[in-house]
């Protein structure tokens, strides 16, 4: 993630000082980008906007190590809200938290070229949309924590204010807990079908071919409906796969206990 923002900061009208701890990681962005990292102390002076592009499992100790010596009136950006909801940001009132996530590319686009399409992560060609998320500060901080996370995670196509606690909802609950886990459910799915005698490129075919239209019906993208057959099938199918409590995993306990075993 670090190098990702890195490419982008680097055309854009930010002065970036960069802060890498492995040798490796050193020596890539030199190779692929041309960038000498400083030391911490060096990056830290000075600095506007301190992002932590560092996994949701060590953000409080790497921002426990460096709160001390971030200015008074700095941002301390994170990029998951994960350790922030989780309370992993060390107490200091005369900075600012923001943090900023992506959307990454939708499903349904109107990207132009094959590569833009193929850009599924986002931050190179396709447009995505971000949430962003003022978690303490003066409000005229959340304009330039935007302008950040809108260059970092470039081409943006929309912006989206949330609060922290909303991002949580978003990410794990509805993009991890409930979409990756169902998308995990379909590719075994489909193996399963496998297993059972359809060819592998048919059943893959098929899958992600319905996969595009009903998605497309249920978010309305087309204006369309099921069929009768289709429909019956859902209103016997959700049972079996769904437990009827199943939207307990938006409770906030459960989101809470989501995000602690996260961090």
């Amino acid at each position: 993630m670090g190098v990702r923002l890195s490419r982008n900061l680097a055309s854009s009208e930010f002065q970036t000082a960069h802060v890498e701890v492995s040798e490796e990681g050193r020596e890539r962005l030199k190779a692929e980008l041309g960038i000498t990292c400083q030391d911490p102390d060096a990056a830290l002076e000075g600095a506007r906007v301190v992002v932590l592009a560092v996994p949701d499992t060590v953000i409080g100790k790497v921002a426990k190590a460096i709160i001390d010596k971030v200015p008074s009136g700095a941002i301390v950006m994170c990029l998951d809200a994960a350790a922030p909801f989780a309370g992993h940001l060390p107490k200091r009132d005369d900075v600012t938290y923001f943090v900023s996530h992506p959307c990454h590319p939708p499903i349904f686009n109107n990207e132009d070229s094959t590569e833009d399409r193929k850009d599924h992560f986002g931050g190179v060609s396709a447009r995505q949309g971000i949430v962003n998320a003022l978690m303490q500060g003066p409000e005229a901080d959340y304009a330039l924590g935007e302008k950040v996370g809108k260059t970092i995670f470039a081409p943006v196509a929309r912006s989206h204010r949330v609060t922290v606690e909303q991002m949580a909802l978003l990410e794990p609950g509805l993009s991890e807990t409930v979409c990756a886990s169902l998308l995990d459910i379909m590719r075994e799915a489909m193996d399963e079908v496998v297993a059972r005698g359809v060819p592998k490129e048919a059943a893959r075919d098929f899958l992600l071919g319905h996969m595009n239209i009903l998605g497309a019906v249920i978010f309305g993208e087309v204006e369309g409906v099921f069929s009768d057959a289709c429909n019956k099938a859902i209103e016997f199918g959700k049972p079996v796969l769904m437990k009827d409590d199943w939207k307990r995993v938006f409770d906030p306990d459960e989101i809470a206990a989501s995000i602690q075993r996260i961090t």
